[in-house]
């Protein structure tokens, strides 16, 4: 079913197809004023160009095009994506209110759902697979939006939503490759591919950023992936892989919403109170914390994987783990103690006093 060195050409070209088209579009970017503006709830100090999401598109869809893959809901795909894409654009360049980003995003969605690419079922323990019948459309929807806009809210450090989508994808190609979802293998190998080539230009010091035109595309394309192919997967634990997948912007995500209902402050309204500040406040560097990050996002990625195959007595110990892990997580959101975070101010006072004795 998969020819590995179509995919591995495909790769390549996406990669190399992103790092060389960066180039164009940062000046694109700084012709049209596409540019990110320092302020009090940012920590980079200097103008940086946006928009670097259309690298990272023309990336994917040139080595999709090499790959050609053939599937049914494929058209609605594209059509959503370029939506994403523009709204994206638009927000990069004039600043547009958040309703507006929103409409996009539910656009977009309109079109999959349109072609039937819909969450028709999930597989439960014990009581095994159920379908979701009316509320297939409704749950859709806010999968496709919600993960569109978890990715949104975790770029807010150099190089930090690249890196935090490819550890992800890599671990929704290998369980596609298991599985014999050769669309949502396809995906995952151009978006790598892509991503990769765009983080040599993103990683710090970053000299462009993806912006909303790249994190709601990856976003969006996460969203897509995880309906073709991990809610497809009619394993035991087949509801909560995708989630374990995006654990780090998914509960990222809900701590700002939760953080934000209980200081009675808009749910929409950006902060800098993210776990990646969080992390920085208690003393670790920008390349520290967002290597912090991606490696939770690895952990959770490899866990996924277990968690997709697994027995259930297996199932069980991953989740105990995955639980522990998902509270490390929420201290770091300072949504423990009262928002305190004693293990974390105590790890990061030691990394100051270690580098003050270099």
């Amino acid at each position: 079913m998969f020819n590995y060195s179509d995919l591995a050409i495909a790769f390549f070209i996406a990669l190399v197809s992103t790092f060389l088209l960066t180039y164009p579009v940062k000046q694109l970017a700084i012709k049209l004023k596409a540019v990110d503006l320092p302020n009090h709830r940012k920590i980079h100090t200097k103008v940086t160009p946006r928009l670097g999401g259309l690298a990272i598109f023309m990336g994917v869809l040139l080595g999709g095009l090499y790959l050609h893959p053939h599937h049914e809901h494929l058209p609605e795909m594209v059509l959503g994506a370029i939506v994403i894409l523009i709204t994206g654009a638009l927000d990069d360049r004039f600043s547009i209110r958040p309703v507006i980003k929103l409409t996009g995003q539910l656009i977009a969605a309109s079109f999959l759902i349109s072609s039937g690419l819909i969450i028709e079922r999930i597989t439960l323990p014990v009581i095994g697979m159920v379908d979701l019948g009316f509320m297939s459309v409704l749950i859709t929807v806010l999968w496709i939006v919600g993960i569109t806009n978890a990715i949104n809210l975790i770029d807010g450090l150099d190089g930090l939503a690249t890196g935090v989508t490819t550890i992800a994808l890599a671990s929704m190609f290998i369980m596609a490759i298991i599985d014999g979802q050769a669309l949502a293998a396809s995906l995952c190998i151009v978006l790598i591919g892509a991503n990769i080539g765009f983080l040599y230009h993103n990683f710090y010091p970053a000299r462009i950023y993806m912006g909303d035109t790249g994190s709601n595309f990856l976003g969006y394309m996460m969203a897509v992936v995880s309906i073709v192919g991990l809610f497809k997967n009619i394993a035991l634990f087949s509801f909560i892989i995708p989630v374990i997948v995006l654990a780090v912007p998914i509960f990222d995500t809900l701590f700002a919403i939760v953080r934000r209902a209980y200081h009675k402050e808009p749910i929409m309204m950006p902060d800098n109170k993210h776990i990646h500040y969080q992390l920085i406040r208690a003393g670790f560097s920008h390349r520290k914390t967002v290597m912090i990050i991606y490696a939770f996002s690895a952990l959770f990625g490899v866990l996924a994987i277990l968690f997709s195959y697994a027995s259930l007595s297996i199932g069980m110990i991953v989740t105990i783990f995955v639980l522990l892990l998902l509270q490390i997580f929420a201290e770091l959101g300072g949504l423990v103690m009262g928002g305190k975070k004693p293990v974390l101010d105590t790890v990061g006072k030691l990394f100051r006093k270690r580098e003050r004795d270099q």
